[in-house]
């Protein structure tokens, strides 16, 4: 779990010093700098997503996933949240043309905690105990949660408690079901539909598209089970 506390840590020093910054950002720069976000976060996406092994696992893991997502309405309940907080830290907070600590907290989540890096990462530390990739990804994350919070304020902060659950809970599984996790096919399989999802999320930042993001989560669930069956025909 060191590894997981690392990145936490690391989330929350990059959303502080980039509250911190975006006091110094005039207005008409937030824009551009959410397109650089967007674009590298595709990218991140994009170069994770070639890794793919099996189509056929990616392509029902996304629609059964993002079919589960939608009826349990995910990332809806993940902006009740948000705005919940936002109540509760930040009631003046927002405006029209101002990010909501809902969106700084949906966004900050879904790019921390998705991807291959987080999910390999994750297993890795638990299954060998090696930190290694978390240690690479917080770096990453130190940077990007520095730009996140300067364009969209404060909600990013509380991305950090996403962090630490989701990571800690993949670690926890692992170590649990190290005969299931422990083969690199699915890891890859897994990694790709992360990194899929993080292309959504750019698309979203950049502004192409207004994908419900949150709602292809349940797909990095389904990932193994379709692998494990595609793997049996």
């Amino acid at each position: 779990m060191f590894g997981v506390l690392v990145n936490t840590g690391a989330v929350l020093i990059g959303s502080l010093i980039g509250l911190l910054v975006n006091k110094g950002i005039p207005k008409r720069f937030s824009g551009a700098i959410m397109t650089a976000l967007g674009l590298c976060t595709m990218y991140i996406g994009i170069s994770g997503a070639l890794q793919v092994e099996s189509l056929i696992v990616l392509a029902i893991s996304l629609v059964l996933g993002v079919a589960a997502g939608t009826a349990l309405k995910i990332d809806d309940r993940l902006n009740l949240l948000g705005k919940k907080l936002e109540q509760r830290f930040a009631p003046a907070d927002g405006g029209d043309d101002k990010p909501t600590l809902a969106q700084g907290f949906v966004t900050g989540s879904v790019l921390f905690c998705v991807g291959a890096m987080a999910i390999v990462g994750s297993i890795n530390s638990g299954l060998l105990g090696d930190h290694t990739i978390i240690y690479a990804k917080s770096t990453l994350d130190l940077v990007a949660a520095i730009m996140l919070a300067a364009s969209l304020g404060k909600g990013v902060i509380f991305s950090a408690v996403s962090v630490f659950v989701y990571q800690g809970i993949l670690v926890l599984l692992a170590q649990l079901l190290r005969p299931v996790l422990d083969n690199p096919a699915m890891i890859a399989e897994l990694g790709a539909v992360g990194s899929l999802i993080i292309v959504a999320l750019g698309l979203n930042l950049i502004g192409i598209a207004k994908i419900k993001v949150a709602d292809f989560l349940p797909a990095i669930i389904i990932t193994p089970i379709v692998f494990k069956l595609v793997a049996l025909f």
